[in-house]
């Protein structure tokens, strides 16, 4: 099926080329959100009669997406799941709950424009592009953590396995000094 792009669509072309698409993404996607038209010749010189009203339109939202982007980028937001001892999340976090966070900060953002390269399954820091217009992406940061605690922890610079690793390593010296004193003590006995 071919279309007339009413604007930018990523891997598919810029406003106004006139694309073959399959026809359940022309049905279900560009028509319904309006980001394409049937290719017919009264559609070509309609877009035509248009054409410097799109632009204008698209040069707009362009632009306050861009400001928008300057303010949210290299942003960090903390998303509060329970997860094991091991980091593993107990669920994932999705685009929604990302959203919220966001939108909670005072930016408008829809669970649409948060993309994910694969499911946040682990506690962490982790990096997501926020694609605010289709020609103007941010990339924001999400702390994963169980608490506020181990949020401001995470953003310092320390993961949750280190922290238990460490505190393994502590309880592990302090268990073999106990022997230690024990063993000697053990000794003193024998040696009278």
């Amino acid at each position: 099926m071919q279309v007339i792009l009413l604007e930018r669509v990523a891997k598919l072309g810029q406003m106004g080329d006139v694309v073959n698409v399959k026809q359940g993404f022309a049905r279900n996607y560009l028509l319904p959100q309006g980001k394409a038209l049937r290719a017919s010749d009264a559609n070509l010189q309609a877009f035509e009669a248009q054409k410097a009203q799109l632009e204008a339109r698209n040069l707009e939202t362009r632009k306050e997406a861009e400001a928008l982007a300057a303010k949210l980028d290299d942003t960090s937001y903390v998303v509060i799941r329970s997860a094991s001892d091991g980091g593993a999340l107990y669920g994932s976090v999705s685009p929604r709950d990302i959203s919220e966070a966001v939108t909670a900060d005072g930016f408008s953002v829809e669970r649409g424009q948060v993309v994910l390269n694969g499911p946040i399954k682990a506690l962490g820091l982790h990096a997501v592009n926020v694609v605010l217009h289709p020609e103007v992406n941010a990339r924001i940061t999400i702390n994963v953590a169980r608490s506020a605690e181990e949020a401001e922890l995470q953003a310092s610079g320390k993961s949750i396995q280190e922290l238990a690793a460490e505190e393994e390593a502590a309880a592990d010296f302090e268990i073999a000094e106990l022997f230690d004193d024990l063993g000697g003590a053990a000794d003193e006995d024998l040696a009278e």
